[in-house]
């Protein structure tokens, strides 16, 4: 189950989602539920905004000044860096540094950039407060926007007590959108050969499309496997880490698939924490933009406990290819 972010309120992030499915087998299904209709939806002018006085550079973190006199009533946008790359859509996840603070003190309650990771999250679709999903999509990748949201397009009259963010405050946020993943994203890196025999070989298509898996007739392997299909250039996924990615999973025995994002046409994300521990051990280690071949033997997946309704059976060996495109 998946639990709307309260978005950017306290120093550990607002962007906390909620993984799905439960400790014995999460296949990582994103289901972000569409709840924009139930928004409100403001008029989108492109000032003011407050200056940006230090970090002007994408990437950098701002300092920005104090909002001077009242802020508009409605959403202010403006892109201070037009980046040049694919236009942010609806239901992406967007990867983005940001930093937000009070119209009226400066006072600064949340950024990324202090804790030096982008965060992650979908965009359009009501996870996030309504300011930013009608500000950011159709936005290009490599953009900086800074945007003054209003108090019905961010926490409403409640505001955010713990963030200290009352419900007449209009919230100032400078966004570096580092990238944007959908439906067609895939691994991006090197090309690895796969020379043992006796493993499954995975396609190395980068096109969105599922790529194919072609098990061998031979005795699937008794232990774990997780190799390099495609070998990315980003950080190593640690163990406690939160990941999106494209997959699809067939069983060793007739190649059959069961599971795929791809005939889905949604992306996943999960924590290593809440998946078979085929996955949470196969994955740790392994770089960020890279495709895996995870052979995971029934101990480290379902066992004896298969999920109902599904074609995988007792004691099946299941056969993932993995694109980790994102850290969480």
């Amino acid at each position: 189950m998946r639990r709307r972010s309260l978005l950017l309120a306290v120093p550990a992030g607002l962007l906390t989602l909620a993984g799905c499915g439960d400790d014995k087998a999460d296949k990582a299904e994103s289901s972000p539920s569409p709840t924009a209709s139930a928004e409100p939806t403001a008029k989108i002018v492109s000032g003011p905004v407050p200056e940006v006085t230090a970090g002007t550079g994408f990437g950098e973190k701002p300092t920005v000044a104090k909002g001077s006199g009242d802020p508009s009533k409605d959403l202010a946008v403006k892109v201070l860096i037009e980046g040049k790359g694919a236009e942010v859509a609806k239901g992406d996840y967007l990867q983005a540094h940001y930093l937000g603070q009070i119209w009226n003190t400066a006072k600064v309650f949340d950024n990324s950039f202090d804790r030096g990771a982008p965060s992650v999250f979908p965009i359009g679709v009501g996870q996030v407060i309504p300011g930013w999903d009608q500000a950011l999509v159709g936005k290009k990748v490599g953009s900086r926007v800074e945007l003054a949201i209003p108090p019905a397009m961010g926490y409403g009259s409640e505001g955010n007590e713990q963030a200290g963010i009352k419900g007449t405050d209009t919230l100032v946020f400078v966004v570096d959108l580092v990238d944007s993943f959908g439906p067609q994203s895939s691994a991006k890196g090197g090309v690895v050969a796969q020379d043992d025999i006796d493993l499954p070989k995975v396609g190395t298509n980068t096109d969105g499309k599922a790529p194919s898996i072609d098990v061998p007739k031979k005795d699937a392997p008794t232990e774990l496997v997780a190799t390099y299909v495609i070998e990315g250039d980003g950080a190593e996924v640690k163990a406690t880490d939160s990941l999106l990615v494209q997959y699809k999973g067939v069983l060793w025995d007739g190649g059959k698939e069961f599971d795929s994002t791809y005939s889905r046409g949604q992306l996943a994300s999960f924590s290593l924490q809440q998946v078979v521990k085929g996955w949470s051990q196969g994955l740790t280690g392994k770089k960020v933009g890279s495709r895996v071949l995870v052979v995971v033997p029934p101990a480290l997946g379902y066992g004896d406990n298969p999920p109902s309704g599904s074609d995988i059976k007792k004691d099946s060996t299941l056969v993932f290819s993995v694109d980790i495109l994102a850290k969480m």
